[in-house]
């Protein structure tokens, strides 16, 4: 009797277990663009910026409404450079928080600090993992098989292989999370963070 073990089988399995521990999971093509429960406005889009929006207000409740809009552009904007000079910039502001300057009202400048993921308290941050989340790049689409977003920021893929397919290596695995990895925060092609590492 034939196996039903498979790369879907994984993949479920997977969403249940996160889902057991406190993450929300959603079916891709259910928060796809021109659906009703949409989350972006285009497949080249792969941040969730209502969700980032929603935690940047949550973590910085203090924040100006300008400020939060300039943090979200700063993390969805990546510095140019190396995909390397990028992830570094990145993870900076992962971990050390957006610092923005806005106009002061007086002809001076007032800086404005925000929290983008509260390290202290994990339970304030929003959890989510999506499989089959179709990200479209020019002529090219890609789909992980999960990818896990933190207050809305894709940082972890997940890419399944069915053990019993001899030609599932890890080496081919490895080359399809490098590809999957390089993808666009915004419709400006500019590189993100690989989301592999």
């Amino acid at each position: 009797m034939p196996s039903s073990y498979n790369e879907e089988t994984v993949e479920l399995a997977a969403l249940e277990w996160l889902a057991q521990q406190g993450y929300e999971t959603l079916f891709g093509p259910d928060i796809a663009p021109e659906m009703p429960a949409a989350e972006r406005e285009s497949y080249g889009e792969v941040v969730l910026t209502g969700r980032l929006r929603k935690a940047l207000e949550t973590l910085n409740p203090s924040a100006t409404r300008e400020a939060v809009s300039e943090a979200l552009r700063s993390l969805t904007t990546p510095a140019g450079g190396s995909t390397l000079l990028s992830n570094q910039a990145l993870h900076r502001l992962l971990v050390d928080g957006v610092q923005v300057e806005l106009p002061d009202g007086l002809g001076g400048v007032r800086a404005e600090h925000l929290q983008v993921i509260d390290f202290q308290h994990p339970e304030r941050n929003q959890f989510l993992a999506v499989n089959q989340f179709t990200i479209v790049e020019g002529q090219v689409e890609r789909r992980p098989d999960v990818i896990v977003f933190v207050n809305g920021l894709p940082l972890v893929i997940f890419e399944f292989k069915n053990t019993k397919d001899a030609s599932a290596t890890i080496e081919k695995a490895y080359t399809q999370l490098q590809t999957q990895g390089q993808l666009t925060l915004n419709d400006e092609n500019v590189e993100a963070c690989q989301m592999s590492n």
